[in-house]
């Protein structure tokens, strides 16, 4: 069964990789800093620090891990079509690394900025997982 899922179980891994680059990120920036405390990112800095846009940026991706993982699991357990199930998976993989990368290198402030874009990228290819997983369970 799961061979049939493997480009979804491909899109998975680079989901879980991106997460632990960007934990590897984080840490490096936040010991880099002159004055830290391990595990406390000064309140006071802000999109202008990389080290608040490299802990922005895994915090934001660990958040929505869960809500990608748990439907994409299940739809493999329950027999969504794996085509559909990859094709999400993928588009969701691939918006949360342009969300990254556009996340580590601007210092904008503003709402929205182009990293929002492409964090509703994967919003989208969720939510549509999620009805089409809905829509599967309801027969």
């Amino acid at each position: 069964m799961l061979a049939s899922y493997s480009f979804a179980i491909w899109g998975l891994w680079l989901i879980l990789l991106t997460v632990f680059v960007q934990a590897m990120v984080a840490t490096v920036a936040h010991r880099k800093q002159q004055y830290y405390v391990p595990g406390i990112v000064n309140d006071k800095l802000s999109h202008e620090s990389f080290v608040f846009r490299s802990h922005r940026t895994f915090l934001n991706s660990h958040e929505n891990l869960l809500m990608m993982f748990g439907p994409a699991l299940l739809g493999m357990l329950v027999g969504m079509d794996a085509y559909w199930l990859g094709m999400l998976v993928w588009v969701y993989a691939i918006g949360r690394v342009l969300h990254m990368a556009l996340y580590y290198a601007l210092t904008t402030e503003a709402n929205p900025s182009p990293r929002s874009y492409f964090f509703m990228v994967g919003f989208i290819a969720n939510l549509v997982l999620l009805i089409m997983l809905g829509l599967h369970l309801a027969g």
